[in-house]
């Protein structure tokens, strides 16, 4: 297991990382969040990390991991620490909830999504079916008792959620009071992610545009830790000819990196998606070259 530790500070450099989850093998999506990730890192000269984000066991593949593993390595995309795995690291997630439930800043929620969606109609609002819930605060005590003495009632044991209660009105009304811990004992992508960017000192995050709308809360619960907040950049998305995300969900066919020719190919894909110019003759270079080729134009575009 990881003796990573949740940090208070930053260092002066440059620490970056891709966190992939191992539902399925990089497709050109994936591929173009971890170039751009890659080529940020290298280009500040700072260190690129590589995080397995699998805290959600019913949807994680261990022989995913194994194909993500290879395919950044077929890519000339090697990170620089430990490679760190989010389902080795419950326990740090868990005191991290204790340090919020002491502060009077989680609570237990036992209900369901259709209880929740009961209460928004009683409430004249309507979401679609998939859509993201607002909570309407069910189970939120009028007050949540903060003290250390209550870490005798912080029981992990029962099939119950666990929210944090926020504080910041705009995110109240955005997004409600947001699960930390799911029901079924894993943690949300929130937590995990907060605690384990903390915890490698990350300084900068580069990922695609369809979690943007999750930096308002990993901000919020950086600050209620006492984390630092890393620089965020969003890179555009790779649709589909139907134009929806590429995933593994719309049969993303996976990137081939049979033979340095078809790496190269899919590398130049990901490069052109992200608009860096000057590359597309460059074929004939090795894997390292074009990369260092690559690091010089996104240096040159995005510094």
């Amino acid at each position: 297991m990881s003796t990573l530790q949740p940090a208070t500070f930053f260092g002066s450099s440059y620490r970056g990382r891709f966190a992939p989850s191992p539902t399925g093998p990089l497709h050109l999506g994936s591929l173009a969040t971890a170039l751009g990730s890659w080529l940020d890192a290298r280009a500040h000269q700072g260190k690129w990390l590589l995080r397995i984000e699998d805290v959600d066991g019913p949807r994680s593949l261990p022989r995913a991991t194994t194909t993500i593993l290879h395919q950044l390595s077929a890519c000339g995309l090697q990170w620089d620490e430990e490679l760190i795995y989010q389902s080795q690291r419950t326990s740090y997630y868990e005191t991290a909830l204790l340090q919020l439930f002491q502060a009077g800043l989680a609570y237990t929620c036992t209900c369901s999504r259709q209880q929740i969606m009961s209460a928004l109609a009683a409430q004249g609002s309507h979401s679609e079916r998939h859509e993201e819930l607002i909570y309407p605060r069910i189970c939120r005590p009028i007050q949540i008792p903060h003290s250390l003495a209550n870490s005798e009632f912080f029981n992990l044991a029962s099939p119950v959620a666990w929210r944090l209660a926020l504080q910041a009105e705009e995110l109240k009304q955005s997004v409600g009071d947001f699960v930390l811990r799911r029901a079924d004992g894993f943690f949300n992508y929130q937590m995990a992610v907060v605690v384990d960017d903390a915890a490698q000192n990350i300084t900068h995050i580069v990922r695609g545009a369809d979690l943007a709308s999750n930096t308002a809360r990993q901000v919020y619960l950086q600050g209620v830790l006492g984390y630092p907040t890393p620089h965020y950049l969003h890179l555009p998305l790779v649709l589909d000819q139907r134009g929806e995300k590429l995933s593994k969900q719309t049969l993303a066919t996976a990137i081939a990196t049979e033979n340095p020719q078809l790496t190269l190919q899919a590398l130049q894909a990901a490069a052109n998606h992200l608009g860096l110019a000057n590359l597309s003759n460059h074929h004939h270079l090795t894997i390292a070259e074009w990369l260092h080729a690559a690091t010089h134009a996104w240096r040159e575009q995005k510094i």
